[in-house]
């Protein structure tokens, strides 16, 4: 039987608006809601995000608290806090780590974002990871170009990291690498042999290489950070839920079976 698939929701991200997509959950409560139902239509884990009152970017341990515990006392979806560049530019990103979910995003290296850098130091990015490890957290490594895997390879050599090694392969994100099943099949073959992967897509290239991902036996994930229309071709706006009611169909049609939480903890190395 083929393995299933790890179903990711990435509802919020740092960087939509409601002014973008009236159904970008920003609050504690709507982000918490939204993921309820992805979760109840298959999602095994959820990238989370946090906002401020004003609807930006936070570093905030409160608020990071507040989605965790809420969603702790409703479901036992898996929580994958993000320490990404947006939401801060030093050790202040790894402050969520202090609240205790379960996974979270460690970008290995430095790339462009479309109005901005994606600053990764060597110094940061151990950093995190040790944090990571010291609080008993899985981290996933964040992939926006192949240079990010040697670098991951390096720091597993180096005792950084360890294994199993859980990537999630990023495309594109304007000033990183394109969204192209030939960079997707690359980005794979770099990979080292037995780690697990994911594929996020962003924008246009959402639909399509998601897909290409459940073909290849990837993990995917979904969500109004990566996408905010459902349909480009019609200009039809998405939620969350229409996307992984999407992925659910898709995974469904390419012969596979959507992974619950327990059995995803069981893979990526959950304790």
């Amino acid at each position: 039987m083929r393995k299933k698939v790890i179903l990711t929701i990435a509802p919020t991200g740092n960087v939509p608006a409601k002014k973008d997509n009236p159904s970008v959950p920003l609050s504690p409560r709507e982000i918490v809601d939204d993921i309820m139902v992805c979760y109840e239509l298959g999602a095994s884990v959820a990238h989370i995000h946090a906002r401020d009152l004003q609807g930006l970017p936070t570093t905030n341990q409160k608020v990071f608290r507040q989605i965790k515990d809420k969603l702790a006392a409703r479901c036992n979806i898996i929580t994958q806090f993000s320490t990404g560049a947006r939401g801060g530019q030093d050790r202040e990103r790894g402050d969520c780590l202090d609240e205790g979910p379960e996974m979270a995003s460690l970008t290995t290296g430095s790339s462009n974002f479309a109005k901005g850098i994606n600053s990764n130091s060597p110094e940061l990015i151990e950093y995190l990871a040790r944090k990571m490890y010291e609080n008993g957290i899985v981290p996933e490594i964040e992939v926006f170009d192949v240079a990010m895997i040697a670098n991951a390879r390096y720091l597993l050599q180096k005792g950084v990291l360890k294994e199993p090694l859980n990537f999630n392969l990023v495309l594109n994100v304007p000033g990183s690498i394109p969204g192209s099943p030939k960079n997707l099949l690359h980005l794979a073959e770099s990979l080292p042999a037995g780690c697990n992967f994911s594929v996020t897509a962003v924008g246009r290239a959402h639909a399509d290489l998601i897909a290409v991902g459940i073909a290849m036996g990837a993990n995917i994930r979904v969500g109004l950070e990566d996408t905010l229309v459902y349909s480009y071709s019609d200009g039809i706006p998405a939620t969350n839920a229409m996307l992984v009611e999407r992925a659910v169909r898709l995974i469904q049609e390419l012969g596979r079976e959507v992974a619950a939480p327990e059995e995803a903890r069981e893979v990526l190395g959950i304790n």
